[in-house]
Parts: C-alpha cells; sequence; structure tokens
C-alpha cells in the first residue's frame, strides 16, 4: 500500500495554502477518486452550501390565484406553483375529498 504524507495544496477560489492530510489522501485512494481536491475547507463548505445545503428562495406568481409568491424550490417549466394558502386550500381538499 502507498504511503502518504501531508501535502500543501493552493486552493483554486481563494489562493490560500490548505494542508491535504495523509487520511484524506488514503480515504481518496481508497474510493478511487483521480483527482485531488481543488478548494480549501471554507471554500468547499460555503460553495456546497450555496448549491445543495442552502435553502433556495424563488419568487414566482401563484398558478391558481396569480399573486406573486416566493417558492423553497426552483420551479419546473410546464408545472403549476401555488403559493401558500391555495397549496394548503388544495392539500386540505385532496383529503376531504378522497
Amino acid at each position: 500500500m502507498a504511503e502518504f504524507q501531508d501535502r500543501i495544496l493552493k486552493c483554486s477560489e481563494c489562493g490560500a495554502d490548505f494542508v491535504f492530510t495523509a487520511g484524506e489522501q488514503h480515504f481518496f485512494h481508497d474510493k478511487n477518486f483521480k483527482n485531488e481536491p481543488k478548494r480549501c475547507k471554507a471554500c468547499k463548505s460555503k460553495r456546497q452550501g450555496s448549491t445543495s445545503g442552502g435553502k433556495t428562495e424563488t419568487m414566482t406568481v401563484c398558478s391558481q390565484c396569480g399573486r406573486e409568491t416566493t417558492v423553497p424550490f426552483k420551479p419546473t417549466q410546464g408545472r403549476p406553483v401555488y403559493c401558500r394558502e391555495c397549496f394548503l386550500g388544495r392539500k386540505a381538499a385532496a383529503v376531504a375529498g378522497g
């Protein structure tokens, strides 16, 4: 098995030096990852937080009442989007109806 040692890498985002530890290298090796990390932990977590972990608030128009509203997702084209009141009203009607 390869012998791993801590290595200093440069963050592609902020340019700061960061340590690619022997343990991280071992993990990358075990998972067959071919590329070294490009970003320091701070930039990586900031980037992940803005895409997958953070809440997305999108302004849109309710398909039922026409009011402007925000939804916690990016609407898909061709699918109706409802404001909170219309969504809850439709949900209650569906429960009562069946």
